[in-house]
């Protein structure tokens, strides 16, 4: 795997796809982003600034003429498809038309687009359709039947389900393209763990914790499955998700702590039964990242951060098998 190749990074992020590609062998030649958070951590892990907004022209212009591949984790919106026609111009107002249209007009050898699993029911099942629809009949691409990938069966203890769509150039098509074959290799929340004891402000409080076990009975009491959830060291994590009870369906018990003595205000008192969040950098391995990526910004934006990025072992055995189909066979005309 030491063909060179380049690629562009869109909805970057924090750049889990940009490690995944460059691990193989790629070369960044441009990326989006416009949190201003997340470009903080972008740049100072791969100084590099990303451009901003990709729905503006003038930004859009920045992008080489050439380049291999498009990688882009955008965000899911419903389209307007009044017409029915599941075509280009249903997309317009979307961020999705901005990704169909780059692809349009640099014509690269591949994409890959990565998305909630909401994607496959969203609006029905009309969004995906149009989208697929787009890809293969107006910029006439190869793209074979998008196909769910979890995170834990790359590796990584975390049940994370995301919807993967590839596609391929017309002049390159040669065979069907294959997702990549789960690796089988288990770990668990040990293996992510810090290793030594951390800060007191990741134990929960015990007013915090009664809280959370009263919401919690209320819930079931309705017949509801919402509420916290205290995962074991040979579990796997639920899926890190941004916002709400995000943090809360992965606590953890640590009873390394010695230290009661609270780090932040807090009602009551930290909490004796050992029961803490995870750490954004536990947060960070979850997803893949290496123990080198930079974390400089505050814990609420790292977690927004990391719960928002994409699971990097996933990413690179799919780019993996893209990067073959590309640079292997004989390149010939879709019949």
């Amino acid at each position: 795997m030491n063909k060179k190749f380049t690629f562009i990074d869109l909805f970057a992020g924090i750049g889990g796809f940009r490690i995944a590609m460059e691990k193989l062998g790629g070369e960044c030649v441009f990326s989006s982003e416009i949190d201003k958070e997340a470009i903080k951590t972008y740049s100072v892990n791969f100084n590099d600034i990303p451009y901003g907004d990709i729905t503006l022209e003038s930004v859009k212009l920045k992008i080489p003429k050439h380049f291999d591949i498009l990688c882009a984790g955008f965000p899911c919106q419903s389209f307007s498809i009044a017409g029915k026609k599941m075509g280009f111009n249903e997309t317009r107002g979307t961020l999705f038309f901005d990704v169909a249209t780059i692809i349009k007009n640099h014509q690269p050898k591949a994409f890959f687009l990565e998305n909630v699993k909401g994607l496959v029911s969203h609006d029905k099942g009309n969004t995906l359709k149009t989208i697929l629809n787009v890809l293969r009949e107006d910029l006439n691409y190869y793209v074979p039947d998008p196909q769910l990938i979890n995170a834990k069966n790359f590796g990584l203890p975390q049940n994370r389900e995301r919807i993967f769509i590839v596609g391929f150039h017309k002049s390159i098509y040669h065979s069907e393209f294959t997702y990549p074959k789960p690796t089988n290799i288990k770990t668990c929340i040990a293996d992510i763990k810090e290793k030594s004891v951390v800060n007191t402000k990741y134990y929960l409080s015990t007013a915090y914790l009664n809280t959370l076990k009263r919401h919690k009975e209320r819930h079931q009491a309705k017949g509801n499955g919402f509420g916290y959830e205290i995962k074991q060291d040979t579990d796997i994590a639920n899926t890190i998700v941004v916002g709400g009870m995000g943090r809360e369906r992965n606590l953890i018990i640590d009873n390394r702590i010695t230290d009661y003595t609270p780090t932040t205000k807090i009602k009551g008192e930290v909490n004796r039964e050992g029961i803490r969040r995870m750490t954004p950098r536990e947060w960070a391995r979850l997803q893949g990242f290496p123990e080198s990526f930079k974390i400089t910004v505050s814990d609420t934006a790292a977690y927004k951060q990391f719960g928002n990025s994409v699971a990097i072992p996933a990413i690179s055995a799919t780019a993996k098998n893209i990067i073959q189909y590309i640079f292997t066979g004989e390149l010939y005309e879709r019949k």
